[in-house]
């Protein structure tokens, strides 16, 4: 299992300024080894300050035409919709840097039948991956927030897709919200070549507590079981959300990371 990297960050700007020089060497080495970069992007208010930062003053040291963009997961709304990660992927970055849009695969959620907008972005997975019976797609980067509750992509403590080990991607139907969500699965999440968690905010700061607190069981905290494989695993928080780290192991590796 990877070992974290955890990085702390005075403000916001810094986490994003910082996250997007990660997202750019990491495009940037793989269009030269191999000539393509695949990211799936994050909802929520922290990746939509990167993708700002991104757009502003990333545009044009980023090959943007070799970078083919997916979701981690997806709200069970229309792509004009308000809430759609989509939609804020493709305001705030997509649009703005002249991103080819056969380089992006969207959710089909406005599919009225959340399971079969999740099994039909399976095989956009399978079909874009050149996947054979059973093989996972290997991600060059997986971005993803937290949740206070310790969820991250759709996986929410106490539901079903969180013990999902055969299917790529699901629908999830979360009781506390009331509504269906589209997500990755851990296998996939855990087959990344690289997933970057980005946690900003004092609400959040008792959930990454929790994924540093080696007494936490991971099923109450779904993120604390993102432990990829083969690949490197990187916690990017301001110090806001780093400031409930108490338990030694959390702190060290803090400490360690700032070296």
């Amino acid at each position: 299992m990877a070992t974290p990297e955890v990085r702390v960050f005075r403000s916001p700007d810094e986490l994003f300024r910082a996250a997007a020089q990660e997202f750019g060497k990491l495009a940037n080495e793989a269009v030269r080894a191999k000539g393509s970069f695949t990211v799936a992007l994050s909802g929520g208010s922290t990746p939509k300050g990167l993708y700002s930062t991104l757009a502003k003053e990333f545009a044009a040291s980023v090959p943007w035409d070799k970078i083919y963009f997916f979701f981690g997961d997806e709200r069970h709304v229309p792509p004009d919709h308000p809430d759609s990660n989509y939609r804020m992927a493709y305001e705030t970055l997509l649009s703005k840097v002249g991103v080819p849009s056969r380089n992006i695969f969207r959710v089909h959620t406005e599919n009225p039948d959340p399971n079969a907008a999740a099994i039909e972005y399976e095989q956009t997975l399978s079909a874009a991956f050149g996947l054979q019976d059973r093989e996972l797609p290997r991600f060059d980067l997986i971005m993803l927030g937290l949740g206070p509750d310790g969820h991250t992509a759709s996986l929410f403590p106490g539901t079903a897709a969180v013990r999902e080990q055969s299917r790529l991607v699901v629908a999830n139907w979360v009781p506390k919200l009331g509504t269906w969500r589209i997500t990755f699965t851990l296998p996939v999440l855990n087959n990344a070549a690289n997933v970057m968690f980005l946690v900003d905010g004092k609400d959040k700061a008792p959930a990454v507590a929790s994924v540093f607190d080696p007494d936490t069981k991971p099923g109450q905290v779904p993120a604390k079981l993102v432990q990829p494989r083969n690949g490197r695993l990187i916690w990017m928080l301001s110090e806001d959300a780093a400031s409930e780290i108490a338990s030694k192991a959390g702190a060290a590796a803090i400490r360690n990371s700032q070296r």
